[in-house]
């Protein structure tokens, strides 16, 4: 059982075995803009699109669990004449996402080869995560994957964090989390993990090597 978040203190002397990664951004580019650009040529329009539909927020909901069919529908209806760019991001969403670098493919295999366990942890629809797994295989070889989608629970709320350790038996002070967010960080931290803000894989490697993290 895994103590409340009141209760937990990183424990710096435990030696770290498992490295759990956050997907988008840490793993696999992903920006909007990338679409919206190709439809949307002026910036000025483009952003005013996003401001205007919340999109960042619209977005969480499907990574909370709601449907691309549902949400298209309720945001399509308060702003009909943007529906199309709606659809098209569910449609065309892989016109989102970049290829990986080798650097980022490498890592988690470089780690389990020195003998660490590799998870991940993800703000991700359930209608999109398997379009990213069927473009980049390599996110097959992890022992397991918590998706927010299906546990209708998302980063950085502690109980999505507490689910990934309770079902895969990770104890928290001998983790470390790697998340471009900074609020999914300190919702680690919060639960007892080592965590990291990511901003580059050279600055990662730096950072591991400072927890002890060997490969």
């Amino acid at each position: 059982m895994i103590a409340s978040a009141s209760n937990h203190q990183v424990d710096a002397m435990a030696p770290i075995d498992t490295v759990v990664f956050d997907i988008g951004n840490v793993l696999i580019p992903w920006n909007p803009r990338w679409l919206f650009g190709k439809m949307l040529t002026d910036e000025a329009a483009l952003d005013r699109f996003l401001h205007e539909v919340d999109f960042s927020a619209w977005n969480a909901q499907h990574d909370a669990g709601q449907s691309f069919a549902r949400g298209i529908a309720e945001l399509g209806a308060r702003f009909p004449h943007y529906r199309h760019l709606l659809q098209a991001y569910f449609d065309r969403w892989e016109e989102c996402i970049a290829e990986p670098s080798e650097e980022a493919v490498a890592l988690p295999r470089q780690l389990r080869a020195a003998g660490y366990r590799t998870l991940a942890l993800t703000n991700f629809s359930t209608e999109t995560f398997p379009r990213a797994v069927r473009l980049n295989p390599f996110l097959n070889e992890f022992e397991g994957i918590v998706v927010s989608g299906e546990e209708k629970l998302m980063k950085p709320d502690p109980a999505i964090y507490r689910r990934l350790c309770e079902r895969y038996s990770v104890t928290p002070g001998r983790c470390v989390f790697i998340d471009d967010s900074l609020h999914n960080v300190e919702g680690a931290r919060r639960v007892g993990m080592h965590a990291l803000h990511f901003a580059s894989l050279d600055r990662l490697l730096e950072d591991l090597e400072a927890l002890g993290v060997r490969i």
